[in-house]
């Protein structure tokens, strides 16, 4: 997913508010809010919203402004469900968020909601290492104890982005295998310490950690900024893990100080980051001849126009019509007369496409 420079116009981010707003009225009145929670962790269908709401299929920011007017159209409204994070310094704000939504939905266990949001940075951060530096971290939750997250990160030295999708309910372990999806350009090698094929190296670590720091500083030649591998004296590609320049042994000496008795319990620490997780790893394989997983877990259209003009501009008319369709199906429904929320679901049996012709770069398109 490439990344480009520029801002969403003002009239178009007005827009997928109002038209993002009546999307996700329509689906809780229809179907629940757990129903709502289980699409928008669903990448496919997440990205068939943001291409409704004026994206193209890899346009930049089809994460961060699709989760934007989400959280702006959704902020005000008792719909049952809440949009918390975002971009930036907005990612902060999530302890403090939940504890707000917890008291406004009277729940009893923030801390829960705290520590699913935790372990999601710290994973798609820390764990999974494909040199993609996390910038926006959504957490969406309702007021019967379901979440999702929807996480991404960026890669400045090729201005890729990479999305990370979570579902609570589906999660069994914490460090295996628990994403729901991650969207993003397949590498041929990265460090993945949640693949299931990681398990020794995951126990391995754990063990080193329970060990004196002493013991574990004399298995390590620390790497210097000089130096060189076979690699580059030879065309062959080996495959190795970069060390970092330097470890945080007073870091390690504080876990190994805790004690933690299994692998999620050491990734949740707050001392533990991506170059200590890169050095334990390395250790196991150089030492114990247990490698990690590099094995990228990655597994994987328009409607009213893309906001770049591909393949054509926005129709905003098309757009107000759509929003205007669903905001008066949602309120008729309210009263008692649903019909009109039927007939939505029966629009093509209603409504004649109309065919147009619009010529973009010498393309003709239908």
């Amino acid at each position: 997913m490439p990344l480009h420079p520029g801002t969403t116009p003002p009239w178009l981010f007005k827009r997928m508010v109002t038209l993002g707003r009546e999307v996700v009225k329509v689906i809780i009145f229809e179907f629940g809010t757990e129903n709502f929670i289980e699409r928008i962790s669903d990448p496919f269908w997440f990205q068939s919203l943001s291409c409704i709401l004026g994206f193209d299929w890899h346009s930049s920011g089809t994460t961060t402004v699709t989760l934007g007017a989400l959280k702006e159209g959704t902020k005000n409204e008792n719909l049952g469900i809440k949009i918390l994070g975002g971009k930036g310094k907005s990612m902060r704000k999530v302890p403090s968020e939940i504890e707000q939504v917890a008291e406004e939905f009277n729940l009893k266990n923030e801390e829960k909601f705290k520590y699913a949001s935790r372990m999601c940075a710290k994973i798609d951060n820390n764990a999974v290492q494909s040199g993609h530096r996390l910038y926006h971290h959504s957490f969406i939750m309702d007021e019967k104890n379901n979440w999702a997250v929807i996480e991404q990160g960026m890669r400045k030295e090729d201005r890729t982005a990479r999305r990370y999708h979570w579902l609570g309910r589906e999660i069994q372990n914490w460090v295996v295998e628990p994403h729901k999806a991650i969207v993003g350009r397949r590498e041929k090698e990265i460090l993945n310490m949640v693949a299931r094929e990681s398990e020794e190296a995951r126990k391995i670590t754990v063990d080193l950690m329970k060990e004196n720091p002493c013991k574990l500083q004399n298995s390590i030649i620390e790497a210097k900024k000089d130096q060189t591998i076979i690699e580059d004296f030879s065309s062959e590609k080996s495959k190795h893990l970069k060390m970092p320049f330097s470890i945080p042994w007073g870091r390690i000496r504080k876990i190994y100080e805790f004690q933690p008795r299994n692998y999620e319990e050491l990734l949740s620490m707050e001392d533990i980051g991506p170059s200590t997780i890169r050095a334990l790893a390395l250790i196991s394989e150089m030492i114990y001849d247990k490698p990690p997983s590099r094995r990228d877990p990655v597994r994987y259209s328009f409607a009213v126009g893309g906001k770049d003009g591909v393949p054509f501009p926005v129709d905003r008319v098309a757009m107000d019509r759509a929003t205007e369709i669903l905001r008066s199906a949602v309120e008729n429904a309210k009263i008692g007369g649903d019909e009109k929320l039927k007939a939505v679901k029966r629009l093509e049996a209603f409504i004649k496409p109309q065919e147009q012709d619009v010529t973009f770069n010498k393309m003709k398109i239908k």
